[in-house]
């Protein structure tokens, strides 16, 4: 397929001046869903991922193959600009080369690949840093292994919330040097440490676990981030609404008494009826 436009379009956000929350997506249809509604970008995470594909914990037992597939699946449904967490490239160095040849195939927008010690070691209670040596190494392969020079790589660090401020501005500066295009930052505390890390960058920036003061978009902006995460609540909303309808018909209420229902325009509108009852015609018809 081709993936230019939204590569473009994704890059433009990058460039640009102001912070947008990017659109929590699941599948093609919650996909469709975000681009109706003009969402810039649609996210795809590595959690949701988890939960989707294998109905599990985010605890890093699902494969890229399967992360993969189901980003294609995502993409193919639509338009929209695709960011994805690959979380630490599910091995090392070489690894983080073949996922982003994976999901360059696949079509996303951009990736992040992240400095994490994962998945969890043995006998380690708590999350870990990689050395930053290792991190840079996997920044560096991750680019190396970049055919399409419009995929946009994002260096992602949990260090603000893990190994604090000072180690923070380190990773940024390190990272930053490797090729990537972006930073993503996830754990900042509050807007004196958000100041202190971006002072460090020329690179645009995206943030994960906005709390507190960080959630203005105009002071977001100001500080060289392009995309704020805002949460994954429409799958955990798909998840309630699922177990609720099944629980109503399960204790008797009847199909027609069901709230919270799609209309039937509505699912016309996201399965994409129109288009396929034109090619019926056009194909299938004469």
């Amino acid at each position: 397929m081709y993936w230019t436009d939204r590569r473009q379009k994704f890059r433009a956000v990058l460039s640009g001046d102001i912070c947008v929350h990017p659109g929590s997506v699941h599948d093609p249809i919650s996909a469709r869903i975000a681009e109706d509604l003009g969402f810039e970008l649609g996210m795809f995470a590595g959690s949701i991922g988890s939960f989707t594909v294998l109905g599990v914990p985010d605890i890093i037992v699902m494969t890229l193959t399967e992360f993969a597939a189901q980003a294609y699946r995502i993409n193919r449904a639509g338009n929209l600009p695709l960011m994805v967490d690959a979380d630490h490239g599910y091995g090392n160095a070489l690894n983080v080369m073949r996922t982003v040849q994976e999901l360059e195939t696949a079509g996303v927008g951009g990736l992040s690949i992240e400095d994490t010690n994962l998945p969890r070691p043995f006998n380690e209670p708590k999350p870990v840093m990689l050395s930053i040596a290792e991190g840079i190494g996997k920044m560096r392969a991750a680019v190396a292994g970049r055919q399409d020079p419009l995929l946009s790589i994002f260096a992602r660090t949990s260090a603000p919330a893990i190994s604090g401020t000072a180690d923070t501005i380190e990773r940024v500066k390190a990272y930053s040097q490797t090729g990537v295009d972006a930073i993503f930052l996830v754990g900042v505390k509050d807007r004196a440490q958000l100041d202190a890390i971006s002072e460090h960058t020329h690179l645009p920036i995206m943030m994960g676990g906005l709390q507190g003061d960080l959630a203005d978009k105009e002071y977001l902006a100001s500080r060289k981030v392009r995309i704020a995460l805002q949460g994954h609540q429409p799958f955990s909303a798909a998840v309630q609404a699922i177990y609720n309808t099944l629980k109503a018909l399960r204790e008797g209420t009847a199909p027609k008494d069901l709230t919270g229902i799609a209309s039937a325009a509505l699912m016309k509108q996201v399965t994409r009826e129109a288009t396929y009852d034109a090619w019926t015609q056009q194909f299938l018809e004469g």
